[in-house]
């Protein structure tokens, strides 16, 4: 049985509707990411389940139990669900321990203070319960934030950009230990970001959010390599469509060359299936075209960015089209040259041409 399940829910402000029809299952123990633009309804949707919202159709349930719908809404404080808000908001009078305790005021002394140790050897400041939030680091303090939330056993965990406020090292190297935290723990847990990066290293399942709806609720290896819609591929990751013209049901020819597809294409127009001299759009991320000195294709470097281990270049094709390609970076290439490329494309996805 999934731990939550979140079944057609919607809810507007005033005539405003923020969340449409939304659904979707989280398992115990798995970690999902809401993820999306601003004004998309992510957050909206955590208050939702939180219980800070009440929602205008639709239902949701925590382990079995209805905890909103339109006719009924469960107080906030008996759904068991913790929640790291995105200013951390210790309290910063009180220790670290006494922060990491504040919900555990109902529990004996002796096992309010083991379940603080515990928790601050989970985060690794086993000692320094002493401290005070000021004397910790922005990490540290996002750290002993989600000790708080968890000290309780709460069902689920939200998190509302909790990330938001740190450099970006930082943030990278954080989203990782908050899923090594959370995994450790046996903890299930909805993150809402508008950051792929963060929702990618922390998730096992993603929602791509627009307009209020979920648009594809997939792994975060499926949404970049599957993408369901337009709107997914142009969101995640980086990428480029070039016009391709279909060969048969599963192969289509671009001007790099020609695509072998898996599976059968769809141009989403008229026919249920793409037939010979259908045109379509053949998305082709960075990694999907490689420098090869040996290929007769030749692109022109007109942009490129140093990322360490690799450069980004933007490449121009004979036809004027471009694309974006990911190459080694003792591979140094001058802006106006041109060098060889060859496509590798395990994934073939394509879309109707404008939609």
């Amino acid at each position: 049985m999934p731990l939550l399940e979140v079944d057609r829910v919607s809810h507007a402000y005033g005539k405003q509707a923020v969340v449409r029809e939304l659904s979707f299952n989280l398992a115990p123990g798995q970690i999902a990411c809401l993820l999306g633009s601003s004004g998309c309804g992510k957050t909206t949707m955590l208050r939702l389940i939180a219980g800070f919202e009440m929602p205008s159709a639709g239902s949701i349930r925590l382990n079995g139990v209805t905890i909103a719908s339109e006719k009924e809404q469960m107080p906030a404080e008996k759904r068991r669900i913790g929640m790291v808000f995105q200013d951390y908001a210790l309290f910063p009078h009180l220790s670290i321990a006494d922060n990491i305790g504040f919900g555990l005021r109902q529990q004996s002394a002796p096992a309010r203070r083991q379940r603080i140790e515990e928790m601050l050897e989970l985060i690794g400041l086993a000692n320094r319960g002493g401290r005070f939030p000021h004397e910790l680091s922005g990490g540290q303090q996002q750290r002993v934030a989600l000790a708080r939330a968890l000290a309780p056993q709460p069902h689920l965990l939200l998190l509302d950009e909790p990330f938001s406020n740190l450099d970006v090292e930082l943030r990278e190297r954080l989203s990782l230990e908050v899923r090594d935290i959370l995994k450790r723990a046996g903890m299930a847990a909805i993150l809402v970001t508008h950051d792929q990066h963060e929702a990618f290293a922390v998730a096992d399942m993603v929602g791509i959010m627009r307009e209020g709806r979920i648009e594809q609720w997939d792994t975060p290896y499926n949404l970049y390599h599957r993408p369901a819609t337009r709107h997914v591929a142009d969101f995640v990751g980086q990428g480029v469509f070039l016009p391709g013209e279909v060969i048969s049901r599963q192969v289509v020819q671009v001007e790099l060359g020609r695509l072998d597809s898996d599976v059968p294409m769809e141009c989403g127009l008229s026919c249920a299936e793409c037939q010979r001299d259908c045109r379509l759009d053949v998305l082709l991320r960075p990694d999907d075209v490689i420098h090869d000195d040996a290929s007769e294709v030749k692109a022109e470097v007109i942009a490129k960015a140093f990322r360490g281990a690799e450069f980004l270049y933007t490449l121009r094709l004979a036809s004027g089209a471009q694309v974006l390609s990911l190459v080694p970076s003792h591979h140094n290439h001058a802006i106006g040259e041109k060098i060889g490329i060859r496509l590798d494309v395990d994934h073939v996805v394509t879309f109707a041409q404008g939609r």
